[in-house]
């Protein structure tokens, strides 16, 4: 199955603590069924001091299920994604515009 969410897409929360941000997706683990966004559902790490880094608290973005995600479109509203056929090439577009994403 193809995905409706690939890395770099710039998606908006739908519900939890960070509903109604927006942020890019840096990474997808489809068999978690879950994206890493860059700044939404931060946790602070402790990270013990080594040779190579200072060590402390660090903030790290963490994974989200992309069920609670939705990609936004030209006109900044949060839309769904569909699948069509342009000539021999499947691509991906936003329900609400209809536009190729």
């Amino acid at each position: 199955m193809a995905a409706k969410l690939k890395k770099g897409d710039t998606v908006i929360v739908l519900t939890g603590k960070d509903k109604g941000k927006q942020g890019e997706i840096a990474s997808v683990n489809p068999t978690a069924n879950k994206a890493v966004v860059e700044g939404i559902n931060v946790a602070i790490r402790h990270t013990k001091q080594s040779a190579a880094s200072q060590g402390g608290r660090v903030a790290k973005a963490m994974p989200i299920d992309l069920s609670n995600l939705a990609i936004v479109d030209k006109n900044g509203k949060p839309t769904r994604v569909g699948f069509r056929m342009d000539g021999d090439k499947k691509v991906r577009f936003a329900k609400t515009t209809g536009e190729a994403i």
